[in-house]
């Protein structure tokens, strides 16, 4: 079964320095129907003002991948870490036993644009970690390129979870598919562009939801940016 979820159907809130889409029940966005989706727990699309940016909090048990589209985060953690991260880049913090960190955007006249990404992890209770790797629009490029998982396979970052991330870029008669092991979900979120999925038309925003199914081909592409997750049942 595939059930797409269009991007205006996604919560909204404009705190005036922040612009953001919640594809998860998130802060004061509650939809019951949407607290996550195996476990994925969140995919909120930032958009942070020049000068601006998420001061000092803290996190604890959750896998947290940020994924900047356009601008740069700078981020700073209370591992030691002071990073800025590029577009193209993927970051992974593992928050474990608890972590302290910020998020802003240094650069004038800028908007930072980025999805924030929260997986559940297997395992709790673990010393808080930092990584970050870059993936050029070549790997992506026609293709799943692996990004995230359990084991750190190909060069993508470690999560401590069980769950996969692709990116890819799709235009014209470029297609990829990624089989979906009997009892997992897969998770199709657009980051820009137009796409099918499994033969369901998909724009910027949107998502598809998979159950139950053996695969997930991505084609038909329109200038797409796209991640696919293989996510636990």
């Amino acid at each position: 079964m595939l059930t797409v979820r269009k991007s205006q159907d996604r919560g909204y809130a404009d705190h005036g320095w922040l612009q953001s889409f919640h594809s998860f029940s998130f802060a004061g966005y509650y939809d019951p129907q949407h607290m996550g989706f195996g476990n994925l727990r969140v995919i909120n699309e930032d958009r942070i003002a020049p000068g601006t940016g998420f001061g000092t909090h803290g996190h604890r048990d959750m896998e947290i991948i940020s994924y900047v589209l356009s601008g740069e985060l700078a981020h700073k953690d209370s591992m030691g870490n002071v990073k800025g991260i590029p577009p193209g880049d993927v970051q992974r913090m593992s928050a474990g036993t608890g972590v302290m960190h910020s998020e802003f955007n240094h650069a004038e006249g800028q908007t930072t644009h980025f999805l924030q990404i929260w997986i559940e992890p297997n395992v709790r209770g673990i010393a808080p970690g930092y990584e970050q790797t870059g993936f050029s629009a070549a790997e992506k490029r026609g293709a799943l390129r692996l990004v995230a998982s359990p084991d750190g396979a190909l060069g993508s970052v470690t999560i401590h979870a069980d769950a996969s991330l692709y990116a890819g870029l799709f235009d014209g008669a470029e297609t990829a598919t990624l089989p979906l092991k009997t009892g997992r979900k897969g998770y199709v979120h657009v980051v820009r562009g137009q796409v099918q999925a499994n033969g369901e038309c998909l724009r910027t925003g949107d998502a598809a939801m998979l159950v139950d199914e053996p695969f997930v081909t991505l084609s038909s592409g329109q200038d797409a940016e796209v991640l696919v997750f293989d996510l636990e049942g």
